[in-house]
């Protein structure tokens, strides 16, 4: 929030009772005007010789890496991107996605974060959306990527390939390519792509002056993705104020943070999360990442460890899993200054065990919960060091406001009432791109001056300002930690000739949270054999990301309705979580 914001906000008399238990955290802060490369470059220049990122035991100091940046910066003018171009990159955790987030930055495009496990027919939609000039991957996904380009709509996009093991240690970038590397089909030696390596030798070879004007911190920056209120595909564009300002509350919310303290960025670039707390967060603040490429709850256990981490991040499942691992037994977790929960409810009984399990493993903290919306980037509210209530997910960051609300009005409801829960501030996106209508439903300005997201959400706040999550308003699974709109497989499948009505649903699952499972009413003379099943599930893998893969479709000769017609999802989820119980007691 800008101080002109703060100053209508406290002239309008916001309510902010959780002004009264900050403690240590400052209620205001003071956001530069400036870019995201530019809030990087600062602490690069600051702290030359701290390490800015790990990956899989390489360290990379902040001079190396912003030299870095400024080379792919040249290296993207080289091909011709320009201000206001976009570029996507569908990449994991990764030197070269660090590079070139910032190098995007640099030059005044607009990232388009996506999963590089996206299905084909995703990653199409999102080139088209987004009109990308160019796209990064990996080469184990040269084959997908490359295979949808001759078919995008009225546009040209550069194909750039990176190689997991060009960032490795020597002996270990032997060790990849003969193992993990042997498993994917590589390139050909000649086709329409850059190798990250010409890439950035394009770079160095035409040495173009960078830019001097780098843009102010209100231009869109980033694309995340989201379902937005409805469960539609919606592109969220994200302001360099967003991130920056979320670095800086992240860093006040944690005072016991110090420059150089290790973060573990497990949480994948394209969510909100992964890119803006376990990344820019650290990068604009002096932290230090460590890398994860790819995620297990044995592999992240195990860097905890090796790098003594200061900060970790993860969602209820990984928490449960981290409980059940063998080698954890004896750990010493007591560099750990931070434990953050999100993505989904902490229950009680887990926050218990964990805590615990840290006190068994020598650390003196506990976990300690959040709440967000990639609307807002990812985080806006977090559970205070020095104050816990059962069942809260914390206080809203300084400068953002929160207040509970009649679903769907500006009509606030008492404290301990249950409503719809919104989000003010200066991490709120500034819009859903190519989509007026629905910015305008989610976006509302209220009399008292303040632009609120209506989330969707619902919770309760108490008399200390201490919010309590109570659900979700819109149909949504939690799998694995990853946001799967029902509505977003069900379009896809409605649109294969086979198939006349589909529902989907999230079904109870011990390690992924919720597991997705489609029910299909088939079209008049389609077979329910195994057959036409497998064809479905082969369209699905072509359209569907892999972590939002339907496990299992089942045929329904009719589909359960509510009253007004609307296929009755609650019920086909009461009569499998039925099947699951019998199972159980058999």
């Amino acid at each position: 929030m800008t101080a002109e914001q703060t100053k209508i906000a406290e002239e309008s008399h916001v309510k902010a009772p959780w002004l009264n238990v900050y403690g240590v955290v400052p209620p205001h802060l003071d956001y530069p005007d400036c870019t995201m490369y530019e809030a990087v470059e600062r602490c690069a220049e600051t702290y030359p010789n701290h390490i800015a990122y790990v990956f899989m035991g390489r360290k990379t100091t902040y001079r190396a890496m912003a030299a870095e940046i400024d080379l792919c910066a040249r290296a993207l003018k080289a091909t011709g991107v320009r201000p206001g171009d976009r570029i996507t990159m569908a990449m994991p955790n990764c030197p070269q996605a660090v590079i070139m987030f910032y190098a995007i930055n640099l030059v005044g495009a607009t990232a388009n974060m996506i999963h590089p496990l996206s299905a084909a027919g995703e990653i199409k939609f999102y080139l088209n959306f987004s009109h990308s000039k160019a796209v990064l991957t990996l080469d184990q996904f040269y084959t997908k990527v490359a295979g949808i380009l001759p078919e995008l709509e009225n546009h040209t996009t550069t194909l750039l390939v990176a190689k997991i093991e060009d960032e490795l240690l020597p002996h270990l970038a032997v060790g990849y390519a003969l193992t993990a590397g042997r498993k994917y089909p590589k390139p050909p030696k000649k086709g329409n792509y850059l190798w990250w390596s010409e890439f950035m030798r394009m770079g160095k070879k035409r040495n173009l002056p960078l830019p001097k004007d780098l843009g102010n911190a209100n231009d869109g920056a980033s694309i995340l993705y989201s379902g937005g209120t409805t469960g539609t595909t919606k592109g969220i564009l994200l302001t360099n104020l967003n991130f920056n300002a979320l670095g800086q509350q992240v860093i006040a919310a944690n005072p016991m943070f110090r420059p150089g303290d290790r973060m573990l960025a497990a949480m994948p670039l394209f969510h909100g999360f992964g890119l803006g707390v376990c990344v820019h967060t650290m990068l604009s603040q002096g932290g230090r990442c460590i890398l994860i490429p790819r995620f297990t709850a044995k592999s992240y256990a195990k860097q905890i460890v090796k790098y003594k981490c200061n900060f970790i991040a993860g969602v209820p499942t990984l928490y449960e899993a981290l409980l059940r691992l063998p080698s954890m037994d004896g750990a010493n977790l007591s560099s750990l200054k931070g434990v953050f929960s999100g993505g989904d409810s902490l229950s009680i009984e887990l926050k218990k065990k964990f805590d615990k399990f840290l006190y068994d493993h020598k650390a003196s903290i506990q976990v300690r919960e959040g709440y967000g919306t990639t609307e807002t980037v990812t985080a806006c509210c977090l559970t205070p060091p020095h104050m816990f209530k059962e069942g809260s997910i914390g206080l809203p960051f300084p400068d953002t406001y929160i207040k509970i609300v009649e679903p769907d009005t500006d009509r606030e409801v008492p404290y301990g009432q249950e409503g719809e829960i919104l989000l003010a501030g200066p991490t709120v996106m500034k819009e859903y791109m190519n989509n007026p209508e629905e910015t305008a439903q989610t976006l509302r300005t209220h009399a008292d001056g303040l632009t609120w997201v209506y989330t969707g959400d619902l919770g309760v706040m108490d008399e200390q300002g201490f919010i309590y999550f109570r659900g979700r308003a819109k149909r949504m699974i939690i799998s694995s930690g990853y946001n799967v709109y029902p509505s977003q497989i069900e379009n896809i499948l409605d649109a294969h000739e086979y198939v006349q009505m589909s529902c989907v649903i999230g079904v109870p699952d011990p390690y992924k949270m919720q597991k997705v499972k489609a029910f299909v009413k088939l079209a008049q003379g389609v077979p329910a054999t195994e057959e036409t099943k497998q064809v479905l599930m082969a369209y699905c893998r072509k359209n569907v990301a892999k972590y939002a893969m339907p496990y299992d479709i089942e045929f329904k000769e009719d589909m359960p309705k509510t009253l007004v017609g609307k296929v009755a999802y609650r019920q086909l989820e009461e009569e499998e979580l039925a099947k699951i119980k019998a199972a159980e007691e058999k």
